[in-house]
């Protein structure tokens, strides 16, 4: 027996740490929050992604209150961009996450089926998704789903 040991670097930041273009993006994410859909969790979460081509999409969650019909803010914008962009890689997703009364504190990270549709979306164009988690006491960059989806499971999995 032997032990596999997987890590992951994650860079921790402060807001004004970042440059001008990733500050943009998160505050991005974070005005993102105001269109949630979110009646019945009341935490708000919004997202924002920087495409190939410099234009920039968002989405937020959108609940129901048959709850699996809902959909994060990282699904609705990587479909949004997948579906009105085709052609155009996601470069950067920054996700930011509020309750009523305040974004929260620490970075939220993305729950296990956005982590396979970014996965899914970063096959699809053949580069890696630089993520970026907003959290008021600091932002979380992720250079790519690998270290937040170690073991994944793709398409290669289903080839002989």
């Amino acid at each position: 027996m032997k032990d596999l040991i997987i890590t992951a670097v994650i860079k921790v930041y402060q807001y004004d740490e970042l440059n001008e273009a990733d500050q943009a993006l998160v505050k991005t994410a974070k005005d993102a929050t105001a269109r949630s859909y979110s009646p019945y969790s009341h935490f708000s979460v919004g997202a924002a992604a920087l495409l190939g081509n410099g234009i920039v999409v968002t989405g937020t969650n959108q609940e129901n209150a048959a709850y699996p019909s809902g959909l994060c803010a990282e699904r609705t914008t990587l479909f949004y961009a997948n579906s009105q962009y085709p052609d155009q890689p996601v470069v950067t997703l920054a996700i930011a996450a509020r309750t009523e009364k305040d974004f929260i504190d620490r970075p939220i990270p993305p729950c296990g089926a956005c982590r396979q549709v970014i996965l899914e979306t970063e096959k699809r164009y053949g580069q890696p998704i630089r993520i970026l988690l907003y959290g008021k006491e600091c932002i979380y960059e992720i250079k790519n789903i690998g270290d937040l989806l170690p073991l994944s499971f793709d398409a290669s999995a289903m080839e002989e």
